[in-house]
């Protein structure tokens, strides 16, 4: 009875090592699809969503406070530079620079008699003095007192549309609060937000257009005008690109578009690869190349350049080279040195790739 329960006993143990090597082999054999890594050369499209804005887009206010007395322009109107726009009621104003200018009058009449005596010996240094600085000091006085009064006036800065006026007449407003907004009449600009990693490359940015749903089949060729130096709270550097004229429908203010940068490869050794072969881990970025004479793959550390738009990365890395395969598809379960199946081709008879 004993003879026997070991028999069945080491029977067991057999079949249970013999399933443990099976499931292990069976769990190291994953299977995964492959890509060819292809060299990028030439120049290679970005493409980015931005938005058409204004050359100038500015909220015009008064230099002095008071009450509006008259809106001179509607919501959408078209106005010229130096148009008036508003006004504030002059009553206060007025009355302050003609009593200022009468003070004006007496004291210069004044100072020149002092300065006349002065010339004929006729007085002190002293009194020349005050009468001379006195002069000045009223007449700085009356300047101001005039340029307040011509500060109730609100002027066009630039040829453009009013986009809204913020306050109604009869309304009191203080010096500084915005009281018409208004846009520029000309090129409008696009502009875009930029990643960190095309950021760095944009001196091998070449040329740009854009391109409006509104206006399929249509191409506008963009010049670049800036590009801020400091990101923004989204790691984002907004670039902002004017819409050169050639005759084409003008888009507005507030459109959506899509604006394509070219840029030449430079000197880096770019490479394209499927956005799946790529694993993202502890902040780096890494693919696996497949080895077919092993049946293996190996890690090799990569940096990710930009996505293009057709699902590929375009990356760099000295440890990989064009034509070389890499798993594309299932690199989150696999690891370095690990035996993998490679996914059979698509063919009329295998349809989806799964026999």
């Amino acid at each position: 009875m004993k003879l026997f329960c070991c028999i069945i006993l080491g029977a067991f143990m057999v079949m249970s090592a013999s399933c443990s090597h099976n499931s292990k082999e069976t769990r190291r054999m994953q299977t995964v699809k492959i890509d060819t890594v292809f060299s990028v050369e030439g120049q290679t499209p970005l493409q980015f969503p931005g938005k058409v804005k204004a050359a100038q887009d500015v909220n015009l206010s008064f230099r002095v406070s008071g009450t509006i007395g008259k809106i001179c322009v509607e919501d959408g109107a078209r106005v010229r530079k130096g148009q008036l726009l508003a006004q504030l009621d002059p009553t206060d104003y007025r009355i302050q620079l003609e009593a200022t200018e009468a003070e004006y009058q007496q004291v210069k009449a004044e100072a020149e008699r002092v300065m006349a005596l002065y010339k004929d010996n006729g007085t002190t240094p002293n009194a020349n003095d005050k009468a001379v600085y006195g002069l000045k000091q009223i007449t700085a006085k009356y300047q101001h007192h005039k340029d307040q009064l011509e500060y109730t006036n609100l002027y066009a800065p630039f040829d453009g549309f009013v986009q809204k006026h913020l306050f109604d007449e009869h309304e009191t407003v203080g010096a500084g609060m915005p009281v018409i907004s208004m846009i520029s009449q000309g090129a409008p600009e696009v502009e875009i937000n930029l990643p960190a990693a095309e950021y760095i490359r944009r001196t091998q940015f070449t040329r740009y257009h854009a391109t409006f749903d509104i206006y399929p089949g249509k191409f506008y060729p963009l010049e670049c005008i800036s590009i801020t130096p400091k990101a923004n709270a989204n790691q984002l550097y907004s670039m902002r690109l004017r819409i050169v004229q050639d005759g084409k429908p003008s888009p507005s203010p507030g459109m959506n578009t899509m604006v394509t940068v070219f840029c030449s490869a430079g000197d880096m050794h770019s490479l394209s690869v499927s956005s799946g072969a790529v694993l993202q881990k502890n902040g780096k970025a890494a693919v696996f190349v497949y080895d077919p004479s092993k049946g293996t793959v190996r890690s090799c550390e990569v940096t990710v350049l930009r996505l293009l738009t057709n699902g590929r990365s375009v990356i760099t890395s000295d440890a990989l080279q064009p034509g070389e395969l890499v798993v594309s598809s299932g690199v989150h379960h696999i690891e370095d040195g690990e035996v993998v199946k490679p996914l059979p081709p698509i063919t009329s008879t295998n349809v989806g790739g799964l026999l």
